[in-house]
């Protein structure tokens, strides 16, 4: 049975809608300390999340779409000849829309705190590098990181869902992928691997997370180019 476009590009939104809204919600609504003192969720707690959202999402849509709600993602599989560019069009589209949804909802539940919010540089759970960021680690390093780990995420993700791999548990596997690579980045760049996920908080945020948002962009989609080429190269002759 075909699926109609509508339906994937619904699909895709609400999965990178989510996406956004629980693993950037749980970072800066849970991440850190509460104003009652008690301790929020930390690296761990944030890297969950994250991983559990692609869980979530992959069971969810991955009947529909094979649930990307990453642009990189897309991009390496289109490189690998497993989608078209037309769907592929689609589907990014719908990720950045529902990326910016995400962050937006996120903004409006902030603003409700009675104490008053203010957001300040890199806001929403945007990603970023350099003084004042995190650990303040260089563009050099935060464009290695998320190259490298973007890289990893595709070769995981096109090895679980090809006919060598176990279809049934790469919702599983993607995920803890995802958490691995959180607990990794998180201190260097709050961790994107994924265009859309850092172009929704950033968009809002404006600043430094707005200008220093093409890395996130470019960076992931030369990892996931890379990562493609690996599978080919480990598994393309076996997939026939």
């Amino acid at each position: 049975m075909e699926i109609k476009t509508s339906s994937k590009f619904i699909a895709e939104l609400i999965g990178t809608f989510g996406l956004v809204l629980f693993g950037c919600g749980a970072a800066v609504i849970a991440g850190g300390t509460t104003l009652a003192g008690t301790a929020g969720l930390g690296l761990l707690g944030i890297s969950v999340a994250f991983g559990l959202s692609v869980v979530v999402f992959a069971y969810a849509i991955g009947g529909v779409t094979g649930c990307h709600i990453n642009p990189a993602v897309t991009i390496g599989v289109l490189v690998a000849g497993k989608i078209s560019a037309k769907d592929a069009a689609v589907y990014i589209v719908a990720q950045f829309i529902g990326a910016l949804l995400g962050a937006f909802v996120l903004s409006q539940i902030l603003s409700g705190q009675l104490a008053g919010f203010t957001a300040g540089e890199w806001a929403y759970g945007s990603n970023g590098w350099g003084k004042g960021y995190q650990n303040e680690y260089g563009v050099v390093a935060a464009f290695i990181t998320e190259a490298v780990l973007t890289a990893i995420f595709l070769f995981v993700i096109l090895g679980t869902t090809s006919k060598l791999g176990n279809g049934t548990m790469a919702g599983l596997a993607i995920g803890f992928t995802l958490l691995l690579i959180h607990l990794v980045a998180i201190p260097v760049t709050g961790t994107s691997v994924n265009p859309a996920r850092s172009f929704g908080p950033a968009i809002l945020a404006g600043g430094q997370a707005l200008s220093q948002l093409w890395l996130f962009i470019v960076a992931p989609i030369v990892g996931a180019v890379v990562g493609s080429v690996l599978w080919k190269i480990v598994y393309s002759d076996k997939e026939a």
